[in-house]
């Protein structure tokens, strides 16, 4: 299994980004997939959720302010971020997982995001 983040950056608050996680090694249409993040010092925090047939559920902190999306014909997961605060920094990694199987996905080295104010 391969996952490979990318689109990360620094942006100021308010502004927007959107990452991509090209997937690879298994059958990409059968599985959820997710991103996580984690700020510095922190734990990893569970963002947003897509099921194999596309049913989305995302974190209360992001919630109307992120969408995740999946191509299923080009094997990849996306996360448009907008209105983005100083507290979205983190370095953000997509998983192969739902919302309750997130923590036994395959993980991608991640990208980093950093919201100045």
């Amino acid at each position: 299994v391969q996952l490979v983040e990318s689109g990360g950056g620094s942006v100021q608050s308010g502004d927007s980004l959107r990452l991509s996680c090209a997937a690879s090694g298994f059958t990409f249409t059968h599985d959820s997939m997710s991103w996580v993040r984690q700020a510095p010092g922190k734990g990893l925090e569970w963002v947003a959720s897509i099921t194999s047939d596309g049913t989305k559920t995302y974190s209360k902190s992001v919630e109307g302010r992120f969408t995740i999306s999946r191509d299923n014909g080009r094997n990849t997961v996306a996360l448009q971020m907008d209105s983005l605060k100083p507290e979205d920094t983190a370095l953000y990694r997509c998983t192969n997982g739902g919302t309750t199987t997130w923590r036994r996905g395959a993980w991608g080295q991640g990208t980093q995001v950093t919201v100045s104010s």
